[in-house]
């Protein structure tokens, strides 16, 4: 069934589509109140901008999802594009949240701490901060109020035996040594409440007046400290804004666009104070700004929970998009959409505007050179070694073993000439026995080709170069194992010492000049193939050991140590922990945790 025949079979219904080029990759993902309507536009509208043109050039089949909701696609289409991450589909690639403080108040003794995941829970949360550094914010509370900041779990009448740093600066009430009781710890936390919700008045004077006594006692280390911290004060009240009242949260959303990019400016205000600007950009694929907007809006979202109770907005949305309903469900009360024109609200989008300009202006000019540099060795590349293809997508691969055991493989992948860190992976060898690198590499690069198409991101899209360490034996076996999988993919061969590139159906090497830049990409991708599999093995080879070591230690039974594995993750972990760390696992008494620190300071 050809694409205009298939568009005839649409639903009017909601769900999310997703368009496919003639390899099977997945380009473009979106969601609609009716399929038929929206996906009929793309392929019959004949006004489209050019770029928009070029994207549905390169459709040669698309899917769909029906979904029951408007609601339910918008979820759908946000995972699927985290997840297959197209290139025609705004990504954010900042995908990291902001800092929050938390404090959980069901517990008997909250403590202070810094996250970046927003829960559904009954616990407070403070923030986002950006531009001021939430531990300096929690160091200023303590010096105000002694609240805990440890994970140590409090018992009634469990007295420990010596308090902690902080308990001994002054920092913590230690209601882990019966310190203070459930009554008076609670105590503080209005006052605590009151300071993160911007009422700073009460900890400046303190923090003044501890910073004096320090002087006057020649404590000059603690003096300078609480220095800084003022100073961090001073620098928030500074960010208050006179004209909005100190309990206004407001996320405003400037706007700036070239033939190029788009920049979305981000001003964060949280209780009537500017907590930070953050700027991202994006390619411009010529979709029009509404639904990069809200496309933009749905991802930043989905990292940042913590709503605020108004959205400023830069120009006019649908505002019956299933986004602000998804929003308003979240924050559990109707969320203020608006395109301000009077008062300070306008003066405020006018600010993120500028803000997006200035960045669009300077900043992005360094990525058109950056990608124009790029492309230029991708294409050095593909010339100076006589390639098929312009090594858009790079995959390296190297094994790592000691002897044959614990046997791993890395694959690493360069887009258009950076890391593309999230498309890493590494197998571990399962059928070969002994040192073996040819039939190492031969069962990775095989068991990497039969997930061609698959749903996962790393192996969804074929690279168009594949790089090992090695010479021409390595070159046959996956050229071999190429051909039999039907594919255009190029192979070659970095070898270090001489660093020699052997391509294929050439029986020289070529040598490139030391200070190409071709042959420096080269050299990072198969270094960056090398380290992935290098560390890999020795986690694997460290996991091994502990597990010798824990054997070897009476009395530790099999569900003990999987206790101790869960509880601290890594080796490195389990190493750093004291007595008192290892007796909080379940079954873990003081003799074995003593025995357990003497066997893994056994480890190198």
């Amino acid at each position: 069934m050809d694409i205009k025949e298939k568009l005839t079979t649409l639903p009017l219904s909601p769900g999310v589509y997703i368009m496919k080029d003639r390899f099977g990759n997945v380009i473009y993902i979106g969601k609609a109140r009716k399929l038929k309507n929206r996906v009929s536009q793309y392929f019959l509208n004949k006004n489209h901008t050019e770029k928009v043109k070029s994207m549905v050039s390169q459709v040669a089949d698309f899917s769909y999802i029906l979904t029951n909701s408007e609601l339910d696609a918008l979820v759908l289409e946000s995972n699927l594009i985290k997840k297959h991450q197209p290139f025609y589909n705004i990504l954010l690639k900042d995908g990291k949240s902001y800092p929050y403080i938390k404090i959980d108040a069901s517990v008997d003794f909250p403590k202070l701490e810094v996250v970046r995941k927003v829960k559904k829970d009954n616990a407070k949360y403070f923030g986002p901060y950006f531009g001021i550094n939430a531990y300096d914010v929690v160091n200023a509370v303590n010096y105000a109020y002694p609240v805990r900041t440890c994970d140590k779990k409090i018992k009634a009448n469990n007295k420990m035996h010596r308090g902690c740093l902080n308990y001994s600066l002054g920092l913590c009430s230690a209601p882990c040594m019966c310190k203070i009781t459930k009554e008076d710890y609670a105590k503080l936390l209005p006052n605590v409440y009151d300071f993160l919700n911007g009422k700073d008045t009460a900890v400046y004077d303190i923090i003044c007046k501890k910073m004096d006594q320090a002087v006057e006692i020649e404590n000059f280390e603690l003096a300078i400290k609480l220095r800084d911290l003022k100073f961090m004060l001073l620098k928030l009240r500074e960010k208050t804004i006179t004209a909005l009242p100190n309990t206004a949260n407001i996320d405003v959303f400037g706007f700036a666009k070239s033939d190029i990019f788009t920049v979305f400016s981000v001003l964060v205000i949280r209780q009537g104070k500017m907590m930070g600007v953050k700027n991202y950009h994006f390619d411009n694929f010529g979709i029009d700004d509404e639904q990069m907007l809200i496309s933009f809006l749905t991802q930043y979202y989905n990292v940042n929970a913590l709503l605020p109770e108004k959205i400023l907005l830069p120009f006019e949305v649908d505002l019956e998009d299933a986004l602000f309903k998804s929003l308003s469900e979240q924050l559990g009360k109707k969320i203020e959409v608006s395109v301000p024109t009077k008062a300070t609200n306008k003066q405020l989008i006018i600010q993120a505007n500028n803000n997006a300009n200035e960045y669009l202006t300077k900043n992005c000019e360094l990525e058109v050179k950056k990608k124009s540099k790029k492309l230029e060795i991708l294409q050095g590349i593909k010339d100076k070694l006589n390639l098929r293809n312009l090594p858009l997508r790079i995959e390296g691969y190297d094994i790592s073993n000691i002897s044959g055991t614990s046997s791993v493989c890395s694959m690493v992948v360069f887009v258009n000439g950076s890391k593309a860190s999230k498309h890493y992976r590494k197998f571990k060898i399962k059928e070969v026995v002994g040192p073996n690198d040819f039939e190492s590499l031969k069962e990775s690069i095989t068991r990497r080709l039969e997930k061609l198409g698959s749903d996962d991101i790393s192996f969804s899209s074929a690279p168009n170069l594949i790089l090992i360490d090695g010479g021409k034996g390595q070159i046959n076996i996956c050229r071999d194992l190429i051909k039999s999988y039907n594919q255009n993919i190029d192979v070659i061969s970095l070898a270090k010492k001489q660093e020699e590139i052997f391509v294929e159906d050439n029986p020289l090497s070529v040598k490139l000049s030391k200070d190409d830049d071709e042959l420096k990409l080269l050299q990072k991708v198969r270094d960056e193939a090398h380290r992935f599999a290098v560390t890999f093995h020795r986690k694997l080879r460290k996991k091994k050991q502990v597990k010798s070591i824990l054997n070897e230690i009476e009395g530790l039974g099999k569900v003990k140590r999987a206790n101790l594995i869960s509880k601290f993750k890594t080796v490195k972990r389990m190493k750093k922990a004291t007595a008192d760390d290892l007796i909080q696992v379940p079954g873990i008494t003081p003799k074995l945790a003593g025995e357990i620190i003497k066997k893994l300071e056994e480890l190198d």
